[in-house]
C-alpha cells in the first residue's frame, strides 16, 4: 500500500484482476510460492521477469519454462549479477574460460537460514560462470557444512565441463567480511573481478612474460637482486571500463525491451532451469 501510494497506483491482494490489465510482470515472491505465482501469468501468455533463482528445484524450473513455451510467453530470471556492469565489460572481450574461481562471502545476515547458501548466494555465481563458459557440466564435486539448520551455510564446489573447462565456486554466510570476487583464466589472459566495487583488472600474457622472463634470466645469473624487484609494479595491467548504469534499472530495460520487441531475453527460462540444475548436483554431492 505504501509503495502504490508513492507511485499513484493500485495495489492487489490478489492477482487474478490484473490479469486482463497487463503485459508482462515481475515475479518477486519467496522461492517456494515462484511456481504458482507466474502459472496464471504464463497461463495467458503474460511475460514473466521472474527473480532469482527461478524455483525451488529444477522440476518446478522445467514446469515454468514449459508454461512458458505452451503459451508463447516470454520469461526473463532475474539474476541481476548479468547486468553488473563490470560483468558486461568482461563479456565484451569474448574470452575462452580454462578455469574461473569465485568467491562470495558474508558475515551471517540470520535472513534465508532456510534456505541453503547454494541457492540463496553461490547461484549468482552459478549463473556467470555456465554463462561465461558455455558448455555442459559432466562432473560435480563440493564439500559444504550446516550450522544453524539442515540447509548448508558454507560451499566449496569443482565443476568440470564437457569442453574442458573447471570452475571452483565457493560461497559462504559464516564469514567475517564480505568478498564478491571472479578469477578468470584462459590460456594467455587473467582476469580478477570485483562485483561490489565493479571494477576489473586484465592482465595478458604478451604484455608480460617476455619481460619476466628477462626479469628471471638476470636473477639467476647475478645481474639483478630479486630484493630489489616489486613485481606487481612489473606487471602491466589493463583496467576494464564499465558503464555507470545500475543493473537493476538495465535488468527492467532489458526484460521490456524484450516484451515490446517480443524477443529473447538475455537469461531465459532455460538458463534458469541450468542453474537451478546444478544448484542441485552441487547440493547433491556436498551431501555426498
Amino acid at each position: 500500500q505504501e509503495t502504490a501510494a508513492q507511485y499513484n497506483t493500485t495495489p492487489f491482494t490478489d492477482p487474478a484482476p490484473l490479469l486482463s490489465q497487463v503485459k508482462a510482470v515481475t515475479i518477486a515472491t519467496p522461492t517456494e510460492s515462484h511456481l504458482a505465482a507466474a502459472q496464471p501469468f504464463l497461463a495467458r501468455g503474460i511475460a514473466c521477469l521472474i527473480e532469482k533463482p527461478m524455483a525451488r528445484n529444477a522440476a518446478e524450473c522445467r514446469q515454468i519454462a514449459d508454461l512458458a513455451h505452451q503459451h508463447a510467453a516470454i520469461v526473463q530470471i532475474g539474476h541481476i549479477e548479468r547486468f553488473n556492469p563490470i560483468v558486461v565489460a568482461l563479456r565484451k572481450l569474448n574470452l575462452v574460460p580454462r578455469y574461473l574461481e569465485t568467491t562470495r562471502i558474508s558475515p551471517m545476515t540470520f535472513r534465508s537460514i532456510d534456505v541453503g547458501v547454494v541457492l540463496d548466494m553461490m547461484i549468482h555465481d552459478i549463473d556467470i560462470v555456465l554463462a561465461l563458459i558455455n558448455s555442459r557440466p559432466v562432473k560435480v564435486d563440493a564439500i559444504g557444512a550446516a550450522v544453524l539448520g539442515s540447509a548448508e551455510d558454507s560451499c566449496t564446489a569443482r565443476v568440470s565441463f564437457e569442453n574442458g573447462a573447471v570452475a571452483t565456486l565457493t560461497a559462504s554466510r559464516l564469514a567475517m567480511k564480505t568478498e564478491r570476487r571472479l578469477r578468470l583464466f584462459t590460456g594467455d589472459a587473467f582476469v580478477s573481478l570485483d562485483y561490489a566495487k565493479r571494477t576489473a583488472v586484465l592482465i595478458k600474457a604478451q604484455d608480460n612474460v617476455p619481460l619476466l622472463r628477462e626479469t628471471a634470466a638476470k636473477v639467476r645469473s647475478g645481474e639483478v637482486d630479486p630484493t630489489t624487484l616489486n613485481y606487481p609494479q612489473m606487471v602491466k595491467m589493463h583496467e576494464l571500463q564499465a558503464d555507470p548504469t545500475e543493473p537493476i534499472r538495465a535488468e527492467l530495460d532489458a526484460f521490456i525491451h524484450a516484451v515490446r520487441t517480443n524477443t529473447a531475453p538475455l537469461i531465459p527460462a532455460e538458463a534458469g532451469l541450468a542453474n537451478v540444475t546444478l544448484a542441485e548436483q552441487i547440493v547433491a554431492a556436498m551431501k555426498a
